[in-house]
């Protein structure tokens, strides 16, 4: 019988050492970034219960929710008018849990269950995958991992002004500067959607909004003309969401309030330009693209107040590399009323995505092995081989990252090892080292060499 080749599930992969380390070094540099803002890590199961999960996403993301079917006989529970009640029905009898879609709700429930332990405001980070039933494309997978930071317990807009400072501190530490930080509000939306006619609809008209990018103009019009928004209306705010607000002075501020004339709409115009204008008096000149854009609208049903969204330059097409926003009151549908919180979830697959098409990961990152210690052969005794087991010893206990070529062979097959996993130094040790106590260090990129005494090896390589 045929054995069948291996292979992944769709929009899955795996990561190689070289991989790894550019993912790890995203990693680091938002890590480091989130404990400078004072975040504290929390981790939660990549399984929770289906109720946590349903009902948070609207009905497109329940769609892209994986179900694990329950243990054993899963069949057992239902009945033949399951069956016929069809997938929903059935789902309930034979799917009691799911992989997190997000990190967003598991934190809430996570509040919710602690709360008791809790000192608010609560600043936690998490960095964990999360996987979504869509259709893989470039930039979307099934499995991928988030990076978010969350602060709960607090109404401030100073929450919004640090983390899109945040924001700034982590594209700039990645060399992305030209990245483009939107920030958009929940009520503003919500008063357009009023505006063309479509109270009652608002969710409804936010998804279709967020599909600008992807559909344009003509096809975004006719679908909300579908949904029965007044013609006339809808032309006024299509020629609105163009508009690129900078900060509280910009003309265009008291025009869209003008327009609008709407009460909640105003003041969360007002609440967008202050948080705005606050990032500009405190960091002058950073960022060129902050920007109040009244096209952004984010999908996710659970968002009250301001939103943000980050895509990178315009050379990489590529969607949003970070996302976030306020939710008024996401602990509620967990028993637990009137806790605000706002955050953001950086894409680590993206932004690996865009550094990679930019070629901006440092050459150094990739290949975390300093030396590798190659041994001449020295007879029956192994001396040489024995004696580079005591050398490596010692560079590992400067905190020197060391390999030892672990089998006796020709010391040709040792060096082309060596080029292979493009260490960038080689110690060769020999009779000739072994008894004079200088060894020979290679540099592997030049091919310059030089013979030196431990503590001088130890001092050129932690150099």
């Amino acid at each position: 019988m045929s054995k069948s080749k291996p292979s992944l599930p769709k929009g899955t992969r795996d990561f190689g050492p070289e991989i790894s380390a550019k993912r790890n070094y995203v990693i680091d540099v938002i890590k480091r970034n989130f404990r400078k803002y004072g975040f504290n890590q929390l981790e939660t199961p990549a399984m929770e219960n289906l109720a946590t999960l349903t009902g948070k996403y609207g009905d497109e993301g329940d769609q892209l929710l994986f179900k694990i079917l329950n243990s054993g006989d899963f069949l057992s529970n239902t009945t033949a008018m399951d069956f016929e009640a069809g997938s929903k029905k059935m789902t309930s009898k034979i799917a009691e849990k799911g992989l997190r879609y997000d990190l967003t709700v598991p934190f809430a429930r996570y509040v919710v269950m602690h709360q008791n332990e809790i000192a608010f405001p609560f600043k936690r980070y998490q960095i964990q995958p999360v996987w979504r039933a869509d259709r893989p494309q470039k930039g979307r997978y099934r499995e991928f991992y988030q990076c978010d930071a969350d602060i709960i317990g607090s109404r401030s807009v100073w929450n919004e002004v640090e983390l899109t400072m945040l924001i700034q501190d982590v594209f700039g530490d990645l060399g992305l500067e030209e990245c483009t930080i939107k920030i958009n509000h929940r009520e503003v939306l919500f008063a357009l959607a009023r505006f063309v006619g479509l109270g009652g609809k608002e969710i409804s008209f936010c998804a279709e909004l967020d599909k600008l990018d992807k559909i344009g103009d003509n096809k975004v019009s006719e679908n909300l003309l579908a949904l029965g928004a007044d013609e006339k209306g809808l032309s006024q705010v299509l020629s609105l969401v163009t508009v690129k607000i900078k900060d509280q002075s910009d003309d265009h501020v008291q025009q869209l309030k003008d327009t609008l004339n709407d009460e909640s709409a105003s003041g969360a115009i007002t609440e967008v330009t202050e948080c705005l204008t606050k990032v500009r008096d405190l960091r002058p000149g950073n960022f060129p693209g902050v920007q109040f854009d009244l096209s952004l609208a984010r999908g996710l049903s659970y968002y009250t107040g301001i939103i943000f969204e980050v895509v990178p330059p315009a050379s990489v097409q590529m969607g949003s590399i970070c996302g976030g926003g306020r939710y008024d009151d996401l602990t509620g549908i967990f028993g637990l009323s009137d806790i605000s919180g706002v955050g953001i979830s950086f894409g680590l697959d993206r932004i690996y995505d865009v550094l990679e098409e930019l070629d901006q990961f440092p050459a150094e990152i990739s290949q975390p092995l300093q030396v590798l210690l190659v041994h001449q052969s020295s007879g029956l005794d192994n001396a040489n081989f024995h004696h580079s087991q005591e050398i490596v010893i010692e560079l590992r206990g400067k905190n020197i990252n060391a390999e030892l070529y672990p089998d006796e062979v020709k010391i040709q097959k040792q060096f082309k090892y060596a080029d292979k996993i493009n260490v960038p130094y080689v110690v060769v040790i020999g009779d000739e080292e072994r008894e004079s106590k200088l060894y020979s260090l290679k540099n592997m990129r030049s091919g310059e060499q030089q013979k030196l005494a431990l503590n001088e090896l130890i001092k050129s390589l932690q150099g």
